[in-house]
């Protein structure tokens, strides 16, 4: 009798959590990657951008034209583009923090408000640029956007990439 109460219970919570909308079920954050979480309160983005490619060398026909041959995948790239307003939450400090990220030098997981992995990520630039100043030249408005090049699904922590390939081998 207990078991079934408790299946009951459990297949209820799920049914509840599958019918409240996206913004309830939220995290407290827009996106986070690696350590560095995207919000309201610290750097809030405007646009997420995807950018998919595929690899269609031509081949020379006997005779004439070329013809595309479809090879493969190619990058996966996002950026992300937004704004700080340091006096209102989060201070100046945020862009550093993002680079911070970067310096680290390993894929970051990237994880969506709604707790979707979107798998690890590498940062290849960031973009800063002050627009609005204080009179002592202190920024009001900071624009920012991140360029991300996709790493893969997994990423083993702290081996290298010639050992995972020795041990593919």
């Amino acid at each position: 009798m207990t078991a079934s109460y408790q299946e009951h219970v459990e297949s209820f919570a799920k049914n509840f959590a599958q019918q409240m909308v996206p913004t309830e079920r939220s995290a407290s954050y827009m996106l986070a990657l690696g350590n560095y979480r995207f919000s309201v309160d610290t750097a809030a983005y405007q646009s997420f951008t995807r950018e998919l490619s595929y690899k269609w060398p031509t081949q020379q026909l006997a005779g004439g034209h070329t013809l595309p041959q479809f090879v493969g995948f190619g990058e996966f790239k996002r950026s992300l583009a937004g704004v700080i307003y340091p006096e209102y939450k989060g201070g100046l400090k945020q862009i550093d923090a993002m680079a911070a990220e970067a310096g680290k030098g390993v894929p970051l997981q990237l994880v969506s408000g709604l707790g979707d992995v979107l798998g690890f990520w590498c940062i290849t630039g960031i973009r800063e640029s002050a627009v609005v100043f204080l009179k002592n030249g202190v920024p009001r408005k900071l624009n920012f956007s991140i360029d991300l090049i996709f790493y893969g699904d997994r990423y083993d922590f702290g081996r290298r990439s010639n050992e995972l390939q020795d041990e593919r081998r």
